[in-house]
């Protein structure tokens, strides 16, 4: 490493720190509770209803519904499970093949294998980090037909069930156009919106572009309830099928045990949901902190030629969940990961493309040329919110 890296190195750790007035280890980012948490925790568990059911969870549900503008809303115990059951219930299974992106969380592709289904890979934008609707145009045009109005691999044969694109890091991908390409070809769009709560496309909430979308709540989230997830959509069967499915698939009944189904038991605890809801009064103020902290970002990455920082697309409002920069290769970002953690402020690289991972390096995969830039340089920093600091 040059002395001059260095020196960029220990600046950008510096203002760092000042930002978040602290020369103690520094999380990625952290939940906060400021607000309603140990109250409503206290009266979920003076109630006794800390399992599944219980007033919090239908509470939660309607937060969230209400705040992103969706009618229906299933509260799930992670955002893996969340995006399992909307994959399901739109009829993915081991006849079908997904298209997704190879930028994301292994969340993706594990929910799309939990259905015995394999994923394609599609490319991604350099602006948005999310699918590009160029590289998804591209493969449907190339390598599928359209049979009896069912996209069919012409290679495998086998169904597109579903298209998955994610909103990186919050940032929108450009939903808008690969909603009109699914409606096109005939193919379910399920929005991984897992990182996106409070993130708009052309003042559209995020999740609200697929026929079912998901959320995830996880310790790390723009808001947290622990572990936890979300599903939503304004079609009433699948909300209904989502949550009969969530909850073991058990017919009600005053007093027997009646299963119609195999399902899952995915709901959310009460005791969960009690800290989302009191999340949620909060999350207004937590976003708006977040814009202040990315914004504090912007104007200071301003002075440095070789790095840059990942903002909002073009119209979109972000969430910045995660702030990321662009370093100018590979050697620099290794560099800049290892100084930056060895002096307390954690960073972390982008995740590793998920069709070089074992499992699902010999699926179907566009050529990758923004992705791979893409998994070379970008670095996240320290992103959670500042309120109380």
């Amino acid at each position: 490493m040059t002395r001059c890296n260095m020196v960029k190195f220990d600046d950008i750790i510096g203002f760092i720190n000042n930002l978040y007035k602290t020369e103690d280890f520094l999380p990625l980012h952290e939940p906060i509770f400021i607000g309603n948490e140990k109250r409503y925790l206290s009266e979920c568990i003076d109630s006794t209803f800390v399992s599944s059911v219980g007033k919090f969870v239908d509470r939660f549900e309607e937060m969230v519904a209400e705040f992103t503008g969706s009618r229906y809303a299933v509260a799930t115990v992670n955002g893996t499970s969340a995006l399992h059951v909307a994959l399901k219930i739109v009829g993915v299974d081991e006849h079908c093949e997904v298209v997704t992106q190879p930028l994301t969380f292994i969340a993706t592709c594990n929910a799309i294998s939990y259905c015995n289904a394999k994923p394609v890979f599609v490319d991604v934008d350099k602006e948005t980090l999310g699918m590009s609707p160029e590289s998804l145009k591209s493969f449907l045009k190339e390598h599928t037909s359209f049979e009896n109005g069912v996209c069919i691999n012409k290679t495998t044969k086998k169904k597109i069930g579903a298209v998955v694109p994610m909103h990186t890091f919050g940032h929108p991908c450009r939903i808008d156009e690969i909603a009109q390409i699914c409606k096109k070809y005939n193919i379910p769009l399920v929005e991984d919106a897992a990182e996106s709560l409070g993130s708009y496309y052309k003042d559209k909430h995020t999740g609200t572009f697929g026929k079912v979308s998901v959320f995830s709540f996880n310790g790390n989230k723009t808001i947290t309830t622990g572990g936890g997830g979300m599903i939503i959509t304004d079609n009433e069967n699948l909300a209904k099928r989502a949550k009969h499915i969530t909850t073991t698939a058990k017919v009600p009944h005053p007093y027997e045990y009646i299963h119609d189904e195999i399902g899952y038991n995915y709901r959310l605890p009460n005791i969960n949901a009690a800290l989302g809801c009191a999340q949620m009064e909060m999350l207004e103020k937590i976003l708006a902190d977040k814009r202040e902290t990315a914004e504090a970002y912007r104007v200071f990455f301003k002075n440095f030629e070789n790095i840059g920082f990942v903002d909002e697309p073009a119209e979109a409002h972000s969430n910045f969940w995660l702030n990321a920069l662009l370093l100018p290769d590979s050697k620099t970002k290794e560099s800049f990961l290892q100084t930056t953690n060895d002096q307390g402020v954690m960073t972390r690289p982008v995740w590793r493309l998920m069709n070089r991972l074992k499992m699902f390096e010999s699926c179907e995969t566009m050529p990758l040329p923004n992705a791979k830039w893409l998994e070379e340089r970008i670095v996240n920093i320290p992103s959670g919110a500042r309120i109380g600091r």
